[in-house]
């Protein structure tokens, strides 16, 4: 048992609880989320709660603190790109507990990504997944849709991450910045499943689906309220994907329920009205996810014939796409997101059972994906937000 009270006069330091064990760091933005294991002995009296203290340098504990009542704990307000280690403490009525050992260090970052929704093997999820685009890792846990959300699409700006749809007309919201569960944002323009969502800072664009598959419906990510109708693509169809630009969003392949299409097509994400012709990707496929730098978009996995095939594009012009590398996993409906450097495809359905990898890309260049690191669960159909995608400045 702890053998220091927290400062408390006239109370016996035996009395305090033990310190927190386990103690593990993972990155957000301008946040770190504290993760620890409670004391088995509270001292005599329950534990009323946990501070977490965070450290640039392991020895001053001082550059930022959170309370909480159970793990994990965000510390926020924090320096993105700074390290911090971590140290937490166990209170309850008696006194402080002395502090936990450190844990590893995390970089606050301004790169986060959230996988939410999906498809796992005991049925349909709300779960939450996060990763720091800008290391390596395994997913952690965020927070819960408002329900089981499969075959949705998401958009992001610095701050928000927003979904829509998922065989429903719902759209949610979280803060990047705030572990958490989802709040209602607004409806989409129709129940549609199977879409997919790019964007810029300020606008939010979901487009195809099932039912009403050329429609694209658009949101201002930082006002809550239904969508709008921004126009039509040229053709109807579901299970496509999308990526943008500061300027432009794209879409590419789907199905129309007579087979894979490989066409692409973009609009102007600031203006309303149909889509245009962009060019062809290099095969055919539904089920396809796109990650994107602020010049130069990434077509990846898909169905059809199961694929592992990447193709890029360069946004700012029309063409077909090129050959870029390959994915570590042929399939479709994986979750899909960037920061202005690297691409990450996560999770997906194949010619076997789910999957779990996470394979990112360095964007500006060509070649196969490298091991990022694993989902929670083994997943498909979920989708995936970035606070600092392509189409943010």
């Amino acid at each position: 048992m702890a053998n220091r009270n927290g400062g408390f006069i006239g109370t016996d330091g035996l009395d305090a609880p033990d310190p927190p064990t386990e103690v593990t760091s993972s990155a957000g933005v301008g946040s770190v989320s504290v993760a620890f294991t409670a004391p088995t002995d509270t001292g005599t009296s329950a534990i009323t709660g946990f501070v977490a203290q965070v450290s640039t340098n392991d020895t001053a504990y001082n550059a930022g603190s959170g309370t909480g009542t159970s793990s994990p704990i965000i510390v926020s307000s924090l320096s993105n790109g700074t390290a911090y280690t971590a140290k937490v403490w166990a209170i309850n009525a008696y006194g402080t507990s002395a502090p936990s050992a450190a844990s590893g260090s995390a970089t606050a970052s301004s790169a986060t990504g959230l996988i939410g929704g999906g498809l796992e093997s005991d049925g349909t999820q709300n779960r939450i997944q996060f990763i720091n685009i800008s290391s390596t890792g395994n997913a952690g846990d965020f927070g819960d849709l408002l329900a089981g959300k499969p075959y949705t699409a998401a958009v992001g700006s610095a701050t928000r991450a927003v979904w829509g749809g998922g065989n429903n007309n719902v759209i949610e919201f979280v803060l990047f910045s705030t572990a958490g569960n989802a709040t209602d944002f607004g409806d989409l323009s129709a129940n549609r499943g199977y879409l997919a969502g790019c964007g810029s800072a300020t606008r939010g664009l979901f487009g195809g689906g099932s039912p009403n598959g050329n429609v694209i419906d658009y949101i201002t990510i930082a006002s809550e309220g239904n969508a709008t109708d921004f126009g039509d693509l040229s053709t109807a169809k579901y299970s496509i994907g999308a990526l943008s630009s500061t300027t432009r969003g794209v879409f590419a392949g789907g199905d129309a329920g007579s087979g894979a299409f490989n066409v692409i097509e973009y609009v102007t994400i600031a203006n309303t009205g149909n889509a245009s012709d962009f060019g062809d990707l290099t095969v055919a496929r539904e089920r396809v996810s796109g990650a994107a730098s602020a010049t130069r978009g990434v077509f990846g996995g898909g169905q059809g014939n199961n694929t592992n095939v990447m193709d890029y594009i360069t946004i700012a012009n029309t063409g077909n796409a090129s050959d870029f590398g390959d994915l570590s996993f042929a399939g479709g409906f994986r979750a899909s997101l960037s920061n202005k450097t690297r691409g990450v495809w996560a999770g997906g359905v194949g010619a076997a059972d789910y999957n779990n990898a996470i394979d990112y890309i360095s964007i500006a260049s060509t070649g196969n994906s490298s091991d990022f690191g694993d989902l929670v669960a083994a997943n498909q159909a979920s989708a995936g937000a970035s606070s600092a995608h392509g189409g943010i400045a």
